[in-house]
């Protein structure tokens, strides 16, 4: 995509965004500011600093340089004090240079930790609908290029305008006709660098939309490795890689064209004005209007003057990529949950069980853009009721797509439901406090994931404060102590990455001891139909047994063998709660459940 094909509109509302994205970004970011007049003023000194040369060299032509030759102590002098000025500047600048660094690091980490945390309260909806890696490259790569601006770019600008500034003062106060010269010039400037400015801004804001692309791709190819060789299809997953690898190169291409132009017609804006202000001082200093130490100095204060002209495309470029990774961090930021924490507004779970009621529930999956509540896509669950009452076992059946996990999704407040409510404990789920939710109520997923680290680590995530021994109880309980004591380094065995280290059945006992660990009072099983060994499928059935004891456990049951033992059954059917009985019950009533009962049957 070029940039003239840029459409107008765009151009002038992104232009009219950045100011506000930056805005918004610094009330996010407060830390920002501190320090913010310290460091102003030292940036003022480091600048005041850079004239003082020019100026002894005026006064050491004009004054040091006499009829009667050199005054050796006039210009000794007037080089002690320049040289001191010099080491002033340096370690002002050093300073400043610190403050800004460090300043800059701990407010862009603080943009991390809330752009991370917000992501993790997105729903699952819109976490799925987003790629992995661009919602990663939000909370890395693009903070990383605000860093490199506040660090590098936004120093460059603060110094090099406060330069500029007292440049030009000095010029003033020097000769008023030769200050003329770049005061006549800057208009054109400015334009030139606005043109060019709104055009980078867009230009940038595609880059950072391609490189999101890339990490998502990237990460996906690596997770995806074992599946892509196992289906031969490398050259796809190449020809995928290469789009998106060119897409960003090419936006990088554009955006880099776009930078060089600016920092050529700075360059050419820097060139010109020089001229001008010798060509001027020329003509001033034969007619004896100006001497010739103020036209020399005057040359040291022009090129002060321009030189942040000539590094501006630098700078433009580095700050149009920073407001385009800071507008995409506030984008992500300005989702609204759809399902929201109450907070401190919210109510705890009562009692020592819970029980769960569906109150005319429906979901509609959104499409893209929508929210949850404003969802017009497919209907999941049609008005659902039904009551699960404390400490009993629910087989929760039914063919793929029949709406079961959607169910076991509202129930632990994955997403909320589009209409009617969800009671946990007697309590509408969307009034109840999260942390009081996830402690009371624990889902364990068809395939639970495991993080990089030990065994231990992965189970001790159900409960971080719990200690070592209380670890090794839950282990015990669920009769994994002796599977525990086969593994290499027992508790301290590492997973490896996403528990590559372990087998898909060693992966189900750890995550059952995680909820173990969790002691949940309600818990939601999504029954892994994976194939195990027969040993490790002994040990799992004694696991849930433990698991189970004495809680309200709902089981999305893949094997009717699982529905056998439950202490009652809901089948769904197109979204629907059809049926609702004892196993018992319902083989006989000839309806959904006898016929996938018989298809279980003959496939054993």
């Amino acid at each position: 995509m070029t940039t003239t094909a840029v459409d107008r509109d765009e151009l002038a509302t992104n232009g009219r965004s950045s100011l506000g994205s930056i805005r918004r970004g610094l009330r996010l970011s407060p830390e920002l500011k501190v320090g913010l007049g310290g460091t102003i003023v030292l940036a003022l000194i480091a600048t005041a600093g850079r004239i003082v040369v020019p100026i002894a060299i005026q006064q050491i032509i004009d004054g040091g340089i006499t009829d009667q030759g050199v005054d050796m102590g006039f210009v000794g002098q007037r080089v002690a004090w320049a040289a001191l000025a010099v080491v002033i500047t340096a370690a002002t600048s050093g300073w400043m240079n610190y403050r800004l660094a460090r300043v800059a690091e701990t407010a862009l980490s603080g943009i991390r930790i809330k752009a991370f945390r917000h992501i993790h309260d997105l729903s699952m909806l819109h976490q799925a609908s987003e790629q992995r890696g661009a919602l990663v490259s939000r909370v890395t790569s693009d903070v990383d290029e605000i860093s490199r601006f506040m660090q590098w770019a936004g120093l460059m600008l603060l110094t090099n305008i406060g330069q500029a500034l007292v440049s030009l003062i000095a010029m003033l106060v020097y000769s008023v006709q030769l200050a003329l010269v770049p005061l006549l010039a800057l208009p054109l400037i400015v334009l030139s660098v606005r043109w060019f400015q709104r055009r980078l801004e867009v230009a940038y804001g595609i880059v950072r939309e391609k490189v999101g692309n890339l990490l998502g791709t990237l990460a996906e190819s690596v997770v995806g490795a074992p599946v892509i060789r196992a289906y031969g299809a490398e050259a796809a997953m190449r020809l995928r890689l290469g789009k998106v690898i060119e897409e960003h190169r090419a936006s990088g291409v554009e955006a880099g064209s776009l930078s060089s132009r600016l920092s050529g017609v700075a360059e050419l804006f820097s060139g010109l004005v020089l001229a001008g202000v010798l060509v001027v001082g020329t003509v001033l200093a034969v007619n004896g209007v100006t001497t010739v130490g103020t036209v020399v100095a005057f040359i040291f204060l022009v090129q002060l003057f321009v030189e942040p002209v000539r590094v501006l495309g630098e700078a433009v470029n580095e700050a149009q990529n920073a407001v385009a990774g800071w507008r995409r961090v506030l984008d992500i930021l300005d989702i609204a949950p759809d399902v929201a924490d109450p907070g401190d507004e919210g109510v705890r779970l009562p009692g020592d069980s819970l029980d769960a009621r569906f109150v005319s529930v429906a979901f509609r999956y959104p499409l893209a853009g929508e929210t949850g509540l404003g969802a017009t896509g497919h209907l999941a669950l049609h008005d659902v009721d039904v009551h699960i009452a404390a400490r009993s076992k629910v087989a929760v059946v039914g063919e793929t797509g029949s709406g079961k996990t959607t169910f076991a999704k509202l129930l632990t407040r994955l997403m909320d439901p589009t209409e009617g409510v969800v009671l946990i404990g007697g309590i509408d789920a969307r009034k109840i406090r999260f942390d009081s939710l996830r402690d009371r109520v624990v889902m364990v997923p068809q395939e639970g994931m495991l993080f990089r680290g030990s065994i231990g680590d992965n189970v001790l995530m159900g409960r971080p404060e719990a200690n070592r021994d209380e670890l090794f109880e839950a282990f015990t309980t669920l009769g994994l102590d002796d599977w525990l004591a086969e593994m290499g380094e027992g508790m301290d065995t590492p997973v490896g990455e996403r528990g590559s280290a372990l087998s898909v059945g060693e992966r189900q006992l750890v995550t059952l001891a995680r909820a173990a660990v969790a002691n949940p009072d309600l818990l939601v099983l999504d029954e892994a139909t994976s194939s195990v060994d027969p040993a490790t499928e002994v040990r799992i059935s004694r696991a849930l047994a433990g698991l189970t004891a004495g809680r309200t456990v709902i089981t999305i049951a893949h094997r009717l063998s699982t529905a056998e033992a439950a202490d009652r059954v809901l089948v769904f059917d197109g979204g629907r709660l059809v049926e609702d009985g004892t196993h018992r019950e319902l083989v006989v009533a000839n309806g959904i459940y006898t016929r996938l009962y018989q298809a279980w049957e003959r496939e054993k």
